[in-house]
């Protein structure tokens, strides 16, 4: 049978503080890993189409797990969403945080950051002022990022990976995967707030997506929210600061109410977060919601998509095409705003005919919205558990 996890959270949980709130101008491991006493390297990766990405490894945990120092660790690649990067699964102290857990659990750990992010902004001939720069979605983000990724860790370590995947980067492997790339490499798949189907998504953000109108008003080059809508964000800014309300609420109309995020460390997320992304990749969203199924970009008209595909019409994306004997876990929650219950229902309607019940896990979370999945105080005993669990289950060592 397909297992099933209900996760629900019991009793108050203590908010911790103590977490830098300065922006990371050393790069992440300095500001947030080896100050918590970790070994972290600050890593590059070359995309096929030139993109230089940002990955962070921290290769064990404090206290070597077992006591074996010398022990063989498996890998495991953990992928943020849109319009955030690598720094939010370190908001909390270690102890919460899902990369530093899985250091401490013998795993060997690998950060990275999307082609865009702060990071992430350089190439091998383009600057990030060059509209061509911006010239990408999620397509190539499944094309080019995750394959880079993957074959890097490969060829370091020689073992299968892992990997951790939320809301955008649930949708990258998943598309990865069903085109056949990334299966000689992966060994198990963790989805936390999955994003693929978005009929019924009920986030602020898919408004500025499915809008063609407003999209436009963003021009075609990238989609920064800090700099294009930044009186919007001083302001909810001032206006939280002036009030005793957790400013993570801010959050709500594009997240869905988080039920469990630090207010102490709001100031931290603030200074690093939203990250920019390519309007290209927002309006290719904005096309699967109005279209209401996954398919590569839509460029418009019968003669572009011929151009680039052979075809008057994108080519659409079979999610059963993913491999029927890869272990899957996924974790989804009641009051996620982005990563709606029906559209995870629809997600599973698709795979569950064609994957082996006992390599599909999923979890149900009626308190959780979609940022309490990456640093949520309490995601270790509701989530990170399990997932820890999970690639402990499936690992050969």
């Amino acid at each position: 049978m397909i297992r099933q996890i209900y996760g629900l959270s019991s009793g108050s949980t203590t908010l911790t503080s103590g977490v830098t709130d300065q922006p990371p101008a050393k790069g992440i491991c300095a500001t947030l890993v080896t100050i918590y006493g970790y070994k972290c390297q600050e890593l590059e990766v070359v995309t096929d189409d030139g993109y230089i990405l940002s990955v962070q490894r921290i290769p064990e945990g404090r206290v070597s797990a077992g006591g074996n120092g010398d022990a063989k660790r498996q890998p495991v690649l953990i992928q943020h969403g849109v319009l955030v990067d690598g720094m939010t699964w370190l908001q909390n102290q270690p102890e919460q945080n899902l990369p530093t857990i899985l250091a401490d659990q013998g795993f060997d750990v690998w950060i990275s950051n999307t082609r865009g992010t702060k990071f992430s902004s350089r190439h091998t001939s383009l600057q990030p002022n060059q509209q061509e720069f911006w010239n990408w979605s999620w397509d190539e983000l499944a094309k080019f990022d995750l394959p880079a990724l993957f074959g890097y860790i490969y060829n370091k370590t020689g073992q299968k990976i892992h990997y951790v995947g939320h809301s955008q980067g649930t949708l990258a492997a998943m598309i990865a995967l069903s085109e056949g790339l990334l299966v000689e490499k992966i060994k198990s798949a963790a989805l936390l707030s999955p994003v693929a189907y978005l009929k019924t998504t009920r986030s602020l953000l898919t408004v500025i997506c499915k809008e063609a109108s407003i999209a436009n008003l963003f021009g075609d080059s990238a989609f920064d929210p800090k700099g294009q809508l930044l009186p919007f964000f001083n302001l909810g800014n001032t206006l939280c600061a002036a009030s005793k309300m957790n400013c993570y609420e801010l959050l709500t109309p594009i997240t869905g109410p988080n039920c469990c995020l630090n207010g102490s460390t709001y100031h931290l997320f603030a200074n690093n977060q939203p990250q920019p992304t390519a309007m290209k990749n927002i309006r290719h969203f904005g096309q699967t919601i109005r279209y209401g199924f996954l398919a590569k970009y839509d460029y418009g008209s019968s003669e572009a998509n011929m151009q680039h595909y052979g075809k008057t019409k994108p080519p659409v994306y079979n999610l059963s095409n993913i491999p029927s004997d890869l272990p899957l876990f996924l974790s989804y929650g009641l009051q996620d705003g982005l990563s709606d219950v029906k559209d995870v229902k629809l997600l599973l309607d698709i795979l569950k005919p064609h994957h082996d019940a006992d390599k599909l896990t999923t979890q149900y979370i009626k308190e959780y919205a979609h940022m309490d999945f990456i640093f949520g105080v309490n995601a270790k005993d509701i989530v990170y558990t399990h997932v820890v669990s999970f690639f402990k289950n499936h690992t050969d060592f």
